[in-house]
């Protein structure tokens, strides 16, 4: 700290007051990856489904919103790296480690979780449950493409019939690549898709629904697959209707 001419006082780079104020300013700063909320602790679950040995996908996808949500992200995807001993965010980088730790072991099972304990990033058990449980494409593709193969409508209402289907093809389309392209190819591509998703969904309905059925296959050009649900639940919403005057 050194006294102006004027009698002012200018802090160098090094004084303790300006890098306390640097310190705090990173950690009380609600846009800073350092900052906990009041509700953020150790025992927080961050997704509805846990971690087991089948779902990785859709869990890592999970997590990734929620962590991004947080503004920790960069704790597990090494953009935040562990700082020096020295370092002024040394105590803010361990405090958010940790708690990013907790989160991600509160969101696995629990003989999974065990097998992390000894982990001593965030970042490292991030990887860990990567290498461990990512599958190649193929055995997924393939095993997306058999359920999809074999599920009709049976028991279910036309929504939750619907939904399994929506599930199924955004899980696929995960594990497919895509292309950024606006040519005519990717636009072609898109309608051969949507047509794939009407014909799958039109196949497993039960046969009561034939009649609509046909109509929405003489439609041209082919509707897409959200209006196609649209008209079949209106359908089943009128048939319901109709039932409950006869009653």
């Amino acid at each position: 700290m050194v006294r102006g001419g004027g009698g002012a006082i200018a802090n160098n780079n090094n004084n303790p007051v300006q890098m306390n104020q640097i310190n705090r300013t990173s950690t009380e700063d609600s846009s800073s990856p350092f900052f906990l909320q009041n509700g953020d602790h150790p025992g927080l679950i961050l997704v509805p489904n846990r971690l087991t040995t089948s779902n990785y996908n859709t869990w890592s996808r999970a997590m990734v919103m929620a962590l991004t949500a947080k503004n920790k992200l960069g704790f597990v995807d090494g953009t935040i790296p562990h700082p020096l001993p020295d370092d002024l965010l040394y105590g803010a980088w361990t405090r958010c480690n940790s708690m990013v730790t907790s989160w991600i072991l509160n969101s696995v099972v629990r003989d999974i979780a065990d097998s992390l304990m000894y982990k001593t990033t965030c970042r490292e058990v991030w990887v860990d449950l990567r290498d461990r449980f990512v599958q190649s494409n193929a055995p997924r593709i393939y095993q997306f493409k058999k359920f999809l193969s074999g599920l009709h409508q049976g028991s279910m209402d036309i929504s939750a019939y619907y939904t399994k289907l929506k599930t199924l093809w955004d899980e696929l389309k995960d594990y497919q690549p895509t292309s950024t392209c606006q040519c005519g190819s990717m636009r072609e591509w898109m309608t051969y898709h949507n047509q794939d998703c009407v014909m799958q969904f039109l196949m497993g309905l039960n046969d009561s629904y034939a009649q609509v059925r046909a109509q929405v296959l003489m439609i041209y050009p082919l509707l897409s697959i959200s209006k196609v649900f649209s008209l079949v639940i209106q359908e089943e919403r009128q048939r319901s209707i109709h039932s409950d005057v006869l009653k």
